[in-house]
Formats: C-alpha cells, structure tokens, sequence
C-alpha cells in the first residue's frame, strides 16, 4: 500500500507555521509498511483542496489530510470533499453525544454549534478526536477511485496524533498485512562517516528486508534499523540482530536503542546508582539542568543548577580562587574544575558537571577560539574523597548551536561517569 499526504492551510504556504504534520505521519505509516510517495501542500481554498485530494486519490490507494477541519471560517475540507465525492452529510451520533458532554461539563448547551461539528460525509467512519472538537473521517471513496480510502484529519498536531494512534494506525496495520519493526540506535559524539566506516561490513551483510538509515543531529547521528516482513517473530529476530551488531561496532558512543533523549538516560541511571546531580554553567547558561528537569521525577535525582555567567559569580557562588581565573583564564579546564568542585561543594550532591567556554559569534581569539568548551566533573567517591576530571573540546557552529553541543557533551561526559563500574 502506498500513500500521499495532504497538508492544508494557507499559513504552511505563507511561512506562519512549519509543517510538522507530515513527517510524523510517514514515519508512523512506515511503522505499519505503507510508504508514502508524495506530500502535498495547498491552501484553504476549496477548489485548491479539492482538486489535491483528487489527484491523490487517483495515485494511491491511500490519502491522508491534515487541516481543514472544526468551526472556524477557513476549515473547508469537509465540504471540499462532499462535493468531490457527491456525496451529503449525516449526523454521527457518538460525536454528538461527546460533543454534548464536553459542553454540559462547561455549563453550555449550543445545540447548533453541537449539531453542525457532528456532521461528517455520507458513508465515511467517523475518528474519535480525544483532543478537540472535530471529529476526523475514513472514507471508502467508491468506484470512481477504485474504492481508495480517504482519512480526514484536523492539523493541530495534538488531535491528528491522537487519532493516528488510537484508530487509524491500528485500522491500516490490520490492512497493510506487513510486519514492521524499527529500532532506533542513538549515538553521539560520532560523525556520519566515521559511523559508516565501522559497520560497513554490518550493512554489506543485511538480512532481505531490512535496511539502516542515518539521521544526523546536530552532535552526532541516530540510526534507524527497519525489518519488514510477513512473519512477526522472524522480522523482530533479524533486528534484533542487526542492532546487536551496530551496538556492538558503535560501542560507547551508543546512548540508547530506544526512543528516548540522552538526559532521559543519564537520570535514569543517577536513579539505578541513587546518586544525586548538580551542574554550574558559565557558556550553557542553564540548558544542561533545563534539560535534565524536562524529565518527569528528575527531583529525585537533581539538586540545583548555578548559572555563574560572570566571573564574580563564579568566585562568590562557587568559590573560585580569583587567581586561577586570572592566570589561566575563565574559560579553562582549571577554572572549570574549581566550578566543579564549588558546586558538588555547596550543594552536597555525589556528582556535578560544570561548563565554561565560548559560544560566539564574538569572544573568540586564536588561542582560545569560538566553539571551545572546557568541561570538569567533580565526583564524591564513597570514602568522602572529591575526584575532579576536565577536558577541552572544540565544536563548531552558531552561538544556539554551539550551545545545544557544550549541553550535549556535558551529559555525555556524565553519562559516561555513571557507566563506569
């Protein structure tokens, strides 16, 4: 089964919004073996609408819209396709019933308005929206188009990956008759081609179904491992295998073989040794502890954050010897040791990582350039003794770039602590 995906709204077109709708679609249709082989934009107009999911249908056995959908003035799909199809509208009671609830809950009671967001085409299965207001649509699109089906979707991301996930997902897995399995293989600290060079052999040597893609990021590169075939338990085998083996090659610049982001595995492991963090950031300016707070329970395990962006900050919050910062610089492994060792200090945590360098685009000079990140942890060892370690990197990119880096190599120099023994 192939598909085409169909993105409305004139504020794609104009540059307002960015269109994130549609790649997660194809990767959640690649997930049931169904390979979308166009995406398409168009505006609000329903003779734009219309003649886009025409020409889709006439393609493909499947097309999937996004946008359009709802009571406000320019959500038109609906009609657009009525009358496409030749076809009315019917009243689906179970949106009525849910749409009356969500109002009563509120003290309202617009039957109108209740009655008019509950009408969706002649024939087509109505999608529970368990986000919004509108429900969305699977249509059987009759003769005309070789009985292709049509899914009709809201835009706003929440809704439509409610929906994908709850009933169309489910509904073309049963169809598509494929098994499909991906697993991602998240790495950092590595580029493309060195990544290529070490499992060359592995992807000389894959099973018949199964492929590698590279997803570079912005400090290294995920890969993502694909079987498909018709017999579940031999697919997931031949993956299994395949992400043994490029773990096995990648080695430590492996974070996870699943979908989760490095501070999510880095707070996980602070848990398993129950160990507590604290980080000071001078060049990071707090995105290493924002990032290690996004995760639910991170209290469990995260201290405090100092950002210590000045010098004096650094001697009066962290106590660092002026003179080091006079002698050897603020951006420095020296300096970024004794940030280290005045966090882990003042907060009384086990471990804490410390940042100091310079993200540009000014600062830089030739000895100490833009991109040039000196990083410490400082660690409290069971006898009560304080282990410091430092090192200097230097990455490239603009300022927010170079930020989300020095971030990147921080946790990665803390995963890498809490991986030894």
């Amino acid at each position: 089964m192939h598909a085409v995906i169909i993105s409305i709204g004139d504020e794609l077109l104009k540059g307002h919004s960015v269109n994130t709708n549609a790649p997660w679609i194809a990767r959640e249709l690649a997930s049931v073996g169904i390979a979308v082989r166009r995406i398409v934009t168009c505006s609000d107009e329903p003779d734009e609408i219309s003649a886009a999911v025409e020409d889709g249908l006439e393609r493909e056995e499947l097309v999937l819209t996004t946008g359009g959908l709802g009571p406000t003035r320019d959500d038109r799909t609906r009609n657009a396709v009525r009358k496409l199809l030749g076809r009315g509208l019917e009243l689906d009671s179970g949106t009525c019933r849910r749409l009356a609830e969500w109002y009563r809950k509120r003290g309202r009671n617009p039957a109108e308005a209740i009655r008019e967001q509950a009408m969706i085409i002649e024939g087509a299965v109505a999608v529970p929206n368990t986000k919004g207001m509108a429900p969305g649509m699977v249509i059987d699109c009759g003769d005309r188009f070789g009985n292709h089906r049509l899914v009709l979707m809201p835009g706003v991301p929440e809704e439509m990956e409610a929906m994908m996930k709850l009933t169309v997902i489910p509904l073309l897995a049963r169809l598509s008759g494929i098994s499909i399995v991906h697993t991602p293989v998240k790495t950092i600290g590595i580029g493309e081609t060195q990544l290529a060079a070490m499992i060359r052999f592995i992807e000389d040597g894959l099973p018949a179904g199964t492929t590698i893609s590279y997803l570079p990021h912005i400090s290294g590169v995920n890969l993502m491992i694909t079987s498909a075939g018709s017999d579940r338990q031999t697919v997931e085998q031949q993956n299994r295998g395949v992400v043994d083996a490029v773990v096995g090659k990648a080695g430590s610049f492996v974070y996870a073989t699943s979908d989760v982001e490095l501070e999510e595995v880095v707070g996980q492991l602070l848990l398993e040794k129950k160990l507590r963090v604290a980080v000071a950031e001078s060049c990071t300016g707090g995105l290493i502890a924002s990032r290690l707070t996004d995760i639910a329970g991170s209290s469990r395990y995260f201290l405090c954050g100092m950002v210590t962006y000045s010098n004096e900050a650094k001697e009066e919050l962290l106590g660092v010897d002026p003179e080091a910062i006079l002698l050897h610089g603020a951006v420095s492994e020296e300096v970024a040791a004794a940030m280290a060792q005045g966090c882990l200090k003042r907060s009384n945590a086990d471990i804490a990582v410390a940042t100091t360098g310079i993200a540009g685009p000014s600062g830089g000079s030739a000895e100490k350039p833009v991109g040039m990140l000196c990083l410490a942890l400082a660690v409290r060892s069971d006898s009560g003794a304080v282990l410091v370690s430092s090192r200097t990197l230097h990455l490239n990119g603009d300022r927010r770039q170079n930020k989300r880096r020095f971030s990147d190599a921080a946790l990665r120099e803390l995963l890498k602590a809490l991986r030894i023994d």
